[in-house]
């Protein structure tokens, strides 16, 4: 008993620093958030305590557009990108000739940084001289020039498609690694037994692949929700406020318009979001992978 309990306390000692880290790192900035959502802090010297007065300003009709937009923005994303990166993923795998040319050829969006990346994005979407534009109305599918970011629904899926395209390697290359992990014993097992091929990657591949997919989701699923660049780069979150997410909106209130206090809040609501859908998203991913296996 008495060896249990000194090897408990050395595993805590080892710990401990990593513990300090976290509590200094993200423990203070958080409560001091928290705190900092309870009250009216501004330019003003000074700072009065207002209660659940900015919660309550944050629940109102225009809010809640703005929250469905951003879970409407982040489920599309983040569907295409595992969507695209699983594909990707067993493509770069097959036993094809050029194989390692074409893994290289899917990192440069996701080594571009950011902003270069969104800028070139900008200007295919350009109605005047952008490429996208130029193809459509040369196919006939269009009369003229097309503003993609002119006009709210072309914008917000617009910003999608980006966000897509930077994100998508990331996921593709993660997900490569976990496949190349798969036991090469279970797929010969099953191609001796008369297995197609759709059903060892129902059995086999998917099954393997679901932590993995699991993982990435939730990380993918962080970025994307708390996406700033992309969107404000293309559109500043409008036209008309139709791609202002809830991180956008954060942005504008704190520092566009010098309310932090209200500004915390809806940084808060962005954390417990996040924190719930993990949460519940975790436990539906464990309930198919046993299931599953």
């Amino acid at each position: 008993m008495t060896g249990t309990r000194s090897a408990i306390t050395f595993a805590w000692l080892l710990l401990l620093p990593a513990l300090v880290y976290i509590l200094a790192i993200v423990g203070y900035p958080l409560i001091d958030t928290i705190n900092l959502s309870f009250t009216d802090a501004s330019l003003r010297p000074t700072v009065n305590f207002v209660g659940w007065e900015n919660y309550e300003d944050i629940f109102n009709a225009e809010f809640g557009g703005i929250i469905l937009r951003t879970i409407v923005w982040t489920t599309f994303s983040v569907g295409l990108k595992i969507l695209i990166g699983t594909c990707g993923a067993l493509l770069l795998n097959a036993a094809i000739p050029g194989r390692t040319l074409f893994r290289i050829l899917t990192m440069p969006p996701w080594i571009i940084p950011i902003p270069i990346g969104v800028f070139a994005w900008g200007w295919l979407y350009n109605g005047q001289f952008g490429m996208i534009s130029a193809i459509l109305e040369g196919l006939g599918l269009t009369s003229g020039p097309t503003e993609f970011l002119a006009y709210g629904n072309t914008a917000f899926w617009s910003t999608i498609v980006t966000d897509v395209w930077i994100g998508v390697p990331m996921v593709t290359m993660y997900l490569l690694a976990a496949v190349q992990s798969i036991p090469k014993d279970l797929y010969e097992a099953a191609w001796t037994d008369g297995a197609n091929r759709f059903y060892r990657f129902r059995r086999i591949t998917l099954p393997m692949l679901l932590p993995a997919i699991a993982t990435m989701s939730t990380l993918s699923l962080i970025f994307t929700f708390n996406s700033f660049d992309i969107i404000w780069i293309l559109t500043g979150g409008g036209p008309r406020g139709q791609t202002t997410t809830m991180i956008i909106d954060t942005y504008k209130t704190a520092i566009g318009s010098y309310k932090y206090g209200a500004g915390a809040a809806r940084a808060v609501m962005i954390c417990l979001f996040l924190s719930v859908f993990c949460f519940f998203y975790f436990r539906l991913i464990n309930k198919v992978s046993r299931q599953g296996a």
